[in-house]
């Protein structure tokens, strides 16, 4: 991939599940990629998402990983193969994009960092909604002091469970997901981007049913195990003292999914939901019963915005934002969790993050870089 070509840069996609349709879609519309070849174990599948999204080829993985004409890849599998597929992504002498988590376990997503180090090649990771306008936005508002100095937070995100929509919600129970591991990257990745790296964890967890119910799709009604904890209840410090309270749960029957509070010393800001990439945020400021609106400034593309990113960055010669780095140092912080509920003790984090530079306001996906 040159610096000085301007030409789309080719695209691969492994994994043409259901949230594929999303990142299809997007990059269908973003002019400084193109996507050439879609990759699945499931052949048939992987001919029908190319054949509904304009993709000229589908296949094997193998014959994706061959390709002279990509330079960048999706990695859109379930979670307890993101690390080895991307492996194969590196090996290969591509670039990776890979949804979250990067890996299921902290030693794994080390390997894969230093094998694209010695590589010269870069992995990038989900959530990319925090390149959202809505997040962006919320971001600028703390950053130039309009809460003062954010000191604490509060997330939530309380949910019946993906058993109720999902077609195939097995792997959201299994290893590597739960609510910790399938929606901590998005509240733990804006908080990161607001407090810094995190230092310590202390968290409970519990799980309210061995088995659950899918109830949508060819096989609703089917029975299908629980294996890991389907809440989980955290305090999170991070550097300076600060610090957060959040919970994860597939286990309420009144959803609440979304919310992050972060407070300062002259006030208190609520971003938007950081699954979404758009979304206002409101500002409490002390004295004021009503809080001020601040609506979102700036392009949401969807998911794919993060690829984007990732190409633009490798061209520019500069670090992209929803780095691979970032991204273990999330999972890092999820496996703490998991690690201090099940020993009832505390846990310390020995990973860091760098702090993530803002996206300049005329940031947009869908518009070429010339």
């Amino acid at each position: 991939m040159s610096p000085v070509d301007n030409a789309p840069v080719g695209v691969g996609i492994i994994g043409a599940g259901v949230i594929s349709t999303q990142y299809l879609t997007n990059l269908q519309r973003f002019p400084d990629v193109e996507v050439r070849f879609i990759a699945d174990i499931d052949l048939e599948r992987a001919a029908e998402q190319a054949a509904a999204h304009g993709v000229p080829e589908s296949g094997r993985v193998e014959e994706l990983l061959a390709r002279t004409d990509v330079d960048v890849v999706v990695n859109l599998t379930i979670p307890s193969a993101h690390a080895e597929i991307t492996q194969l992504i590196l090996e290969a002498g591509k670039h990776v994009w890979v949804e979250k988590p990067i890996a299921t376990t902290t030693e794994a997503a080390k390997l894969l960092l230093s094998t694209a180090t010695a590589a010269g090649l870069r992995v990038a990771c989900a959530p990319d909604t925090v390149l959202g306008a809505g997040l962006q936005t919320a971001f600028r508002a703390i950053a130039r002091g309009d809460i003062g100095e954010p000191l604490t937070a509060i997330t939530t995100f309380h949910v019946p469970g993906p058993d109720r929509w999902h077609p195939n919600p097995d792997f959201l129970f299994a290893d590597g997901a739960g609510p910790l591991l399938d929606m901590g990257p998005y509240y733990l990745t804006a908080l990161i981007h607001v407090f810094g790296s995190a230092t310590r964890v202390h968290a409970t967890s519990s799980q309210s049913q061995s088995s659950r119910i899918i109830g949508t799709g060819p096989r609703a009604g089917d029975s299908f195990p629980v294996l890991v904890p389907t809440h989980h209840s955290a305090l999170i410090e991070f550097t300076g003292g600060r610090s957060a309270q959040s919970t994860f749960s597939f286990q309420h029957a009144r959803r609440k999914a979304g919310h992050i509070e972060v407070n300062g010393t002259n006030g208190t800001l609520t971003l938007p939901d950081p699954n979404l990439f758009d979304g206002e945020s409101l500002l409490w400021s002390y004295g004021r019963d009503e809080p001020l609106v601040i609506p979102a400034q700036g392009a949401s593309g969807g998911r794919g915005t993060g690829v984007v990113d990732l190409v633009r960055s490798i061209r520019a010669g500069v670090a992209e934002r929803a780095s691979g780095a970032l991204a273990a140092h999330v999972l890092e912080i999820m496996t703490g969790i998991s690690d201090a509920a099940h020993s009832g003790s505390a846990v310390e984090i020995t990973s860091s993050a760098a702090a993530v530079p803002l996206l300049p306001l005329d940031f947009d996906p869908t518009q070429a870089v010339s």
